[in-house]
């Protein structure tokens, strides 16, 4: 909160119309949400008076914005414009139908009917947070605004994936999600830490870039050897994922974390007994373990201290734990005490060579290459892509595709998976289909026909309307810095630097007692304290001279038009009519003082579950 608000006694018009403000924001993604007409003429005069600032793209969104009343779904036409745009319709991937039809199905065997389409504005904020990370700029918004093609959603999609001023960022949005999925939030950055997080991150970020296929990624992953600094003379970023996994306790860490995140299969808690609940019993846990007893981390320490420098990822014989090299057998113990001896063997059954001589099988290409035929392999990325864009999976959790587990939609979820593998497992291919289907045009707004389909009540997903989420710390960050132009200032060196200091911050303030990791907001007060009053938030609402907050209290324009375009970069809508009182309201308790008024309004706007949520 500025440091005007909490260094003087708020008045008690002050407070009772922030407190009105705030109360308006957190309920509004629950409330019907209305808009008020403008008229081109009233915008284009709203340019005219920014323009100073660069902001003369409003116009562009301003004659959009009577349109979004409407809702226009890929293809469509807005209602009552039809003269002004083509009829032409996009050609869609097959896929998109298939997932069209099926959820229709679904949701007519159910009795329900979907959410209507969400309006234009607020579902390109969506897709660029989901595909890119961060809502989009005043000028994206702008640009789009400008496509009047019924194609335009189409359009937005290929655009983000294939348009070459949009790699990088998808590159290191993906590349940052699958970092936290293979070692974890604060992987590499732990002290005496055997992970190297850049090696990991330039992998990924590699990988993501070139678009790689899928199962090529893994392969990589599974099987790497190498070093994990980059710079080295052996580097491979992809030894990063096992580099902490494999030496202790006997691999079972890489055991767990292989089969779950690539296959989808739960097996951490069989390793010392048969799962309850589970097809898969101990011999197979110890089984799979098989496959990385050859593979060893080596410390090499910066010379002349105990400071690690790198690991080497490395294969080597194993003599097996009975001494036998030609069989290299390994032992575990089932619950009674009776001792039992486990060889390399697939999840499906598939034996493979028991000796641990390297020259004769080297164990971990072997898995890769068994993990290559496997449909769990196509299952477990499908449901994680699917739950990224669409808020749940087909299953729950969506790392664990057992038998126990129920599957929603299930001959979709085997479709899309095969489609998948047939389409050389392209990542982007595969976000088209999910961002172009129906599900994901709806809006998040609950309904009589659709208050059944509420996953957060333990109910199967239907995905008859959107199911919000809150923004990943990693989101956060890139939204509030493209709103407030904060990634504008400086070289992309001082930019990235400003974002690893700004994101430790988070890291630190969203972990939790128990040590493990969170990327939501739940309301903590180390995490309503950084919103609040963070360095972060404070250079969000800062009116020193050049701030882009300063640029705009001191641009041509009422206060009235100022608050307008707040909310177009913050939320990608106009105020609502009682928003505008409220602003008239600070700016009266304000005495007039349009730079603090504005300062207000920005902060609640960004510590607003509208802005942090994804809807």
């Amino acid at each position: 909160m500025p440091k005007t608000i909490l260094s003087k006694r708020l008045t008690n018009v002050y407070e009772n119309c922030f407190h009105n403000f705030a109360v308006t924001m957190k309920t509004q993604l629950l409330n019907n949400r209305r808009s008020f007409d403008s008229t081109a003429v009233a915008w284009t005069r709203l340019a005219s008076k920014f323009a100073t600032i660069g902001l003369a793209n409003l116009l562009a969104i301003g004659a959009m914005l009577s349109p979004f009343n409407g809702q226009t779904a890929i293809g469509q036409v807005a209602e009552g414009n039809e003269e002004a745009r083509p009829t032409r319709r996009a050609t869609l991937p097959p896929q998109v139908e298939k997932i069209d039809k099926a959820l229709e199905a679904s949701w007519s065997e159910a009795g329900i009917r979907p959410s209507p389409v969400e309006e234009d504005l607020k579902w390109v904020r969506r897709v660029y947070l989901d595909i890119i990370g961060r809502i989009p700029s005043f000028e994206e918004f702008a640009s789009f605004a400008k496509d009047k093609s019924p194609d335009r959603r189409v359009n937005l999609v290929r655009k983000l994936l294939e348009d070459d001023q949009y790699t990088e960022e998808y590159a290191n949005h993906w590349g940052t999600i699958w970092t936290n999925i293979l070692i974890g939030r604060n992987g590499g950055m732990e002290e005496r830490s055997l992970t190297n997080r850049a090696g990991m991150q330039k992998y990924l970020r590699d990988c993501f870039a070139s678009n790689k296929p899928y199962n090529t990624m893994v392969y990589e992953l599974v099987t790497a050897t190498g070093t994990t600094k980059p710079g080295s003379e052996k580097f491979n970023g992809a030894a990063n994922f096992l580099a902490m996994k494999v030496n202790e306790e006997k691999g079972v860490q890489a055991t767990a974390a292989v089969s779950r995140i690539f296959l989808g299969l739960q097996v951490q808690c069989t390793q010392c007994h048969n799962h309850p609940f589970n097809q898969w019993k101990q011999q197979k846990f110890w089984e799979f373990n098989a496959f990385f007893r050859q593979t060893r981390a080596l410390r090499q320490f910066m010379r002349g201290t105990d400071d690690i420098d790198q690991i080497e990822l490395i294969n080597e014989d194993f003599a097996g734990e009975g001494s036998h090299p030609e069989k290299a057998e390994i032992y575990y113990d089932l619950r009674n005490g009776v001792r039992k001896v486990a060889y390399p063997t697939f999840i499906d059954g598939t034996e493979i060579g028991k000796s641990g001589y390297l020259s004769e099988v080297n164990r971990r290409k072997e898995l890769g290459d068994l993990m290559m035929e496997s449909d769990f392999l196509d299952k477990a990325i499908v449901n994680r892509v699917w739950s990224h864009f669409l808020g749940y999976g087909f299953t729950k959790p969506i790392d664990d595709l057992g038998p126990h587990n129920p599957v929603v939609n299930i001959e979709l979820f085997e479709t899309l998976s095969k489609d998948f593998r047939n389409s050389s497992y392209d990542l982007k291919q595969l976000i088209q289909w999910i961002t172009l289907s129906k599900a994901y045009q709806l809006t998040s707004k609950i309904t009589k026909d659709n208050d059944s389909d509420d996953p957060a009540m333990g109910e199967l997903p239907r995905f008859s309307h959107f199911y919000t989420r809150q923004m990943t710390a990693e989101q956060l960050f890139a939204s509030l810095s493209v709103a407030t132009q904060a990634n504008r200032k400086g070289s992309l060196d001082e930019q990235q630097r400003r974002r690893e200091e700004w994101m430790r911050q988070f890291v630190v303030a969203f972990g939790t007692d128990e040590g493990d990791e969170t990327t939501t907001f739940n309301g903590s007060i180390p995490q309503s304290l950084m919103m609040f009053n963070g360095d972060l938030i404070r250079s969000a609402i800062s009116l020193e001279p050049g701030t882009w907050l300063h640029e705009l209290s001191t641009s041509k324009g009422t206060p009235q038009e100022k608050v307008q375009f707040l909310f177009i970069a913050g939320l990608g809508r106009r105020p609502r009519p009682e928003e505008i009182a409220v602003a008239s309201q600070i700016l009266a308790a304000r005495k007039a003082e349009v730079g603090g008024m504005l300062q207000d309004m920005w902060w609640a706007i960004l510590n607003s579950n509208e802005f942090i949520f994804n809807h």
